[in-house]
């Protein structure tokens, strides 16, 4: 199978270009070799490549700047994936859109979840942009799958816990706030990508929810990784209020993987057990690559 993933650079494109690579015949495309935003790009990258699958990890992400630059969020989030599910039909291809959790409000108290079936509600302009790439997408295309995930990592690009890692190995004993009334989970890219890998064997088409089983808050989170990592580290826990942003955040980001489980091909495990295995993996990487960012940005004596 030949597949194109757009967005390929990111963390989850990444990890879909090592995943998928083993089995298929991969073609990776980013900003600038392609723009999914304009019609004509997107159009150009599809009918060159000739994917039998495209995998849409491109998104502007940059939740608070997305407040301020609307045109280029929706450029990216909305338009995007509309002119890919085009060029897709075009060409007789399947569109897997990675989605956000965003589209709901996160007023549902938690630990109950959200699935498949319940009515969104954006409040950001990320949110909303997200949800009408959704829309776009399902509304253009058939053969399609939209997969809303949540509160990615990685070991490729930035992430909060590699930024929890680098402030924590820069100042063990400085004491550090971290957020403990959003809940969510936190979901490993890797298994995300091998969720996908599962996806391409089957005929499913729709929305489905994709994020580790279940849940945490940011700050039990980090506690969790950096104790796994065996860092010192000295978090305290806070409110949202206190960290005021320009976006809202879902204060409830649970999401139940409702249809891959009744499908019976859900690769998620508890959050806990990835990044355990994550840690496994990756921790000298992590390490280096941490001490590396710290020596970059110390003035030198």
């Amino acid at each position: 199978m030949r597949i194109l993933i757009v967005g390929s650079n990111g963390q989850l494109g990444t990890d879909c270009r090592n995943i998928l690579g083993q089995e298929h015949e991969v073609c990776g495309r980013d900003i600038p070799a392609v723009d999914i935003g304009d019609e004509k790009s997107a159009a150009a990258c599809v009918a060159t490549e000739k994917p039998d699958v495209i995998v849409n990890c491109a998104a502007y992400t940059a939740v608070d700047a997305c407040e301020d630059h609307v045109e280029e969020c929706w450029r990216a989030n909305a338009i995007g994936p509309k002119n890919l599910a085009m060029a897709a039909r075009a060409h007789g291809c399947r569109l897997i859109h990675i989605s956000t959790d965003y589209v709901f409000d996160g007023h549902r108290p938690p630990p109950d979840s959200y699935d498949e079936a319940d009515a969104v509600n954006p409040l950001s302009q990320y949110g909303k942009s997200k949800l009408a790439g959704e829309q776009a997408v399902a509304e253009t295309l058939g053969n399609h799958v939209i997969l809303r995930t949540a509160w990615l990592y990685s070991a490729f690009g930035k992430n909060f816990l590699k930024t929890m890692l680098r402030l924590s190995l820069a100042a063990p004993e400085t004491e550090r706030k971290v957020v403990n009334d959003q809940h969510g989970s936190l979901t490993w890219s890797y298994t995300l990508a091998q969720q996908i890998r599962k996806l391409l064997g089957s005929e499913l088409t729709g929305v489905f929810h994709a994020t580790a089983e279940g849940h945490s808050t940011w700050y039990e989170g980090a506690r969790y990784f950096l104790e796994a990592m065996d860092v010192p580290h000295r978090l305290s826990p806070c409110a949202t209020s206190e960290y005021p942003t320009r976006a809202h955040r879902p204060a409830n980001s649970i999401l139940e993987n409702r249809r891959l489980h009744e499908a019976g091909i859900s690769t998620f495990v508890s959050w806990q057990e990835d990044i355990t295995t994550f840690v496994d993996m990756y921790r000298d990487h992590l390490l280096k690559e941490a001490r590396e960012a710290i020596t970059a940005v110390t003035p030198s004596r």
